[in-house]
Formats: structure tokens, sequence, C-alpha cells
């Protein structure tokens, strides 16, 4: 009897031990409780967890006709796919208290009430656990802008989704509108400010301008993004989009010769990754006023372009650049390198390119590091064990030269090693790693961003 005793005494302190573990950690979700359809809302999550640092997920389900952009991610990475919203942290920010927050879109042709909850799981001493959110109803009001033969009850288009989907611009749709370039008050120089409407888009992005001869570039506001000027074209890159459905950036246009134009047109390019693949639309100029950022003006900018301006340059299989250009993780180098001459090594008839030694694209985003390039193909095995390479030398045809290198690294740091290491072993001093996706040069600083890692020395 004892026995039994000591059993469900330590049963019951077991117990306790997981109820207080579980009171620990508080969850809060705040939503508003009747929405309009049409619009968007933000719904906020506020976690107590008590020094809690442990992997961790918060996840909800969101009905067919609603969709969700992060506002307040917490370091945490954010997915919405299968109208499930996910939360992951690899590690909990070490705050006792935190708040997450993403805006949900509601589909215009909704009403009725729905229900959302949410649940937040983490690992504590090895163990798995759950804090449920409170569950709450929302009601939709229906829209008055459409035809009321459209509208239909949220639990209704749960069954009617796969004939009639979501048809939100801002939700499926990616814009970039240029505001025709004004004087911006100090002498000739000009303001060009730019709106992104990013839609499903959250990840490495790229505004490209095309600056007029005569004119340099500097930037204003740039939402975080990169910015460079160089062979007159100004760049704005992203690793992550801001969490804004809309955002605006600015750059200001510099005469050189202290004179401007007073009608000046631009081109440019949005890029950005979408579904694994670059995508490129055009960025389109209207005589607008985006120093007014009403939701209601700026959305009416947005639906006022035609599917046809933004759909021209889509591309599903190329990088946002397909060209080195020199810059090694946002330092500017020359291009420099070991030229080889044009003059074959071998007597007789010139050299013909060995297949064999031809470079073969490999998958995602590496780096190689170029020893050197010429116009015509040589004997590679001579003329590089001449230099003391004694690497795996592979050559491509690139913009109508040879380019030989060597290697094959998904880190930087390594390519920057083995680089160095050629630099202080052989005759070649300007050897330089170059950045490859699928294949397909890009940037080092690209490249960089894609993956996240670190630029070194």
């Amino acid at each position: 009897m004892v026995k039994y005793f000591i059993l469900l005494v330590n049963m019951l302190g077991v117990l306790l031990v997981n109820l207080f573990s579980s009171s620990d950690v508080l969850l809060d979700m705040r939503v508003p409780n009747e929405v309009n359809a049409g619009s968007e809302f933000n719904i906020e999550v506020v976690l107590k967890k008590k020094g809690l640092e442990s992997f961790a997920r918060f996840q909800q389900e969101l009905p067919y006709g609603l969709t969700a952009q992060v506002v307040d991610n917490q370091n945490a990475s954010f997915a919405f796919e299968d109208q499930k919203v996910k939360f992951i942290w690899l590690r909990l920010p070490h705050n006792d208290e935190m708040k997450i927050s993403y805006r949900v879109k509601v589909d215009e042709r909704l009403k009725g009430n729905f229900n959302i909850g949410g649940l937040f799981s983490y690992i504590e001493g090895n163990e798995r656990k759950f804090v449920s959110a409170a569950s709450k109803q929302v009601l939709i009001t229906p829209s008055t802008k459409i035809d009321p033969s459209l509208i239909v009850d949220i639990s209704e288009f749960q069954h009617r989704v796969p004939l009639q989907p979501p048809v939100s611009l801002l939700a499926s749709n990616v814009r970039c509108v240029r505001q025709s370039p004004a004087f911006s008050g100090e002498g000739n120089d000009m303001t060009v400010n730019l709106l992104v409407s990013r839609g499903s888009a959250d990840k490495f992005a790229k505004i490209e301008e095309e600056i007029p001869e005569g004119y340099t570039a500097e930037p204003m506001n740039t939402s975080d993004a990169i910015f460079t000027f160089k062979d007159q074209k100004a760049k704005f890159l992203w690793m992550n989009l801001p969490p804004s459905q809309r955002f605006v950036v600015n750059y200001k246009l510099l005469p050189t010769n202290g004179q401007g134009q007073t009608d000046l047109s631009l081109n440019g390019t949005f890029s950005f990754i979408l579904n694994d693949a670059t995508q490129v639309i055009d960025i389109v100029q209207k005589d607008i006023d985006l120093t007014n950022l009403d939701a209601r003006y700026l959305e009416s900018i947005l639906s006022s372009i035609p599917s046809t301006q933004v759909s021209s340059a889509l591309q599903l299989d190329q990088p946002l650049s397909t060209t080195y250009v020199g810059d090694e993780g946002g330092k500017s180098i020359s291009v420099s390198y070991q030229k080889i001459e044009d003059r074959p090594i071998t007597r007789g008839k010139p050299v013909e390119l060995d297949l064999s030694y031809q470079l073969e694209p490999e998958e995602g985003v590496y780096y190689r590091v170029q020893i050197a390039a010429g116009h015509r193909p040589v004997d590679i095995k001579r003329y590089f064990k001449r230099l003391s390479i004694t690497g795996d030398v592979r050559t491509e045809k690139h913009e109508g030269w040879y380019k030989y290198s060597i290697g094959s690294y998904y880190e930087y740091k390594k390519a920057r090693d083995s680089r160095n290491g050629i630099w202080n072993t052989t005759p070649i001093d300007d050897a330089f790693v170059a950045a490859y996706n699928n294949g397909v040069r890009i940037t080092v600083q690209e490249a960089l961003m894609i993956t996240s890692q670190h630029w070194y020395k």
C-alpha cells in the first residue's frame, strides 16, 4: 500500500510540474471582432515565456479567402503556405515577453463569421509542449463596392475556392511604380520616388534603374536596402523585403554639369524571388504623388496598372544578374585578372577547346576562383602547370572570353581562402572569387545576399 501511495504522489508531482511549466508560457492573441471584406487587418500574438529560449513554433490556419503577410516576426522564419501561418524559431529571443504580428487580407467577395485560433509549441526539458490561443470569432462585413450576386458566405467559399481563386490584386501581384522625376528644390537636383507593392514576394529582391548620361545618383530613403551606383545603374538590393505590403524608396539625381533636364525619362526593372525562381517586371512611370501615402490612394495607383505592363519581362529561369561586375560583398574591386596570351603555346595550328575541361553547371549558389582569361583557348594542362596551379582547372566561354577557374565552394569564406592561397603560392596575384547560380554567373554580392552569408576580406 505504501508503495502505491508513493507512486501516486510521484505521478501527482509530475503532473503539477507540467501544469506549472505550462502556466509559465502564456499566449494572448489579439484579433478584431469585425472586419470589412476587401480590407486588411492585423493579428497580434503576445507571448510571455519566462526565460524560455528553445526551439519553438507558432501555427495558425486561416480559411480560404484570407491571405497573410508578416509584419513583425521577432527573428522567426515566416511562411504562409496551404492556408497555414507559421513562425518558426530555432532559438527563441531572450526577452521574457515578445510580440509577433502579421497582416491578413480579406477577399472582397466574402461575408459571414469565421473562427480563428492558434497553437504555440516549444521544447522544454527534451519534451515537446503546447499552448493554445483561445479561439475567437470574427465577423466579415460584406463589401458595398461589388455586385451582390458575387458575395458568398465564407463557410460556402471553402468549397468554391478551386473554381473561384482569390482575385486580390495586392495579394497575388507585384507592382513597382515610379513617380515622374521632379526637381527637389536644391539646384537642379531631382528626386525619384518608387512605390513597391511586393505581393507574395518576401526574399531577395532588386530595383535596377538606368541613369542617363550626365547624372549621378545618391540614396535617400532605401527601406533597409543596399544602394549602389555604378556604370550609370542605380540599384537597391534586399536580402529580405520590408514587412509592409507597400513601401516607397527614393534616390536623388544630380546633374554632373549643374544643369538638369525638365523632362527626364528613366527605365528600370524590379526583380524578386518567387517560388524559388527569379521574376522580373518593368517599372512603370506615372504622373503621381508618392508623398501621399494614403492606403486608398496607393491602391488606386496600383489598380490602374494593366497587367501587360508588368508581365512583359518575366523570366522564370534566370538569376537577378548574369554578369560579374566585380562587387565582392559590398566592396567594389577592379576586375583584373591574369590575361592569357592570344598566341597559342604550342607550335603549328591553334589549340582547340578541350571539352573534357569544360565547366559544367551545378545546382544552387556556389563560388569558384577565376585565375585567367583569354580570347583563344590554350592547352590547359601545360599552361597552368607552368603557373604552379595544381587544382582542377575548368573553362567557360563568357562575354567573348575563355575564362578559367578552379574549385567549387558553397561557402564564400572557403572560396576566399582558396583565392588567398593562389595569391601566396603562384605568380597569379589578381585571382578573384566568382559566383554562380545554377551555372549562371551572378555578382558575389547577390550570392551572399541569397545565401545569407558574410563577406570576408
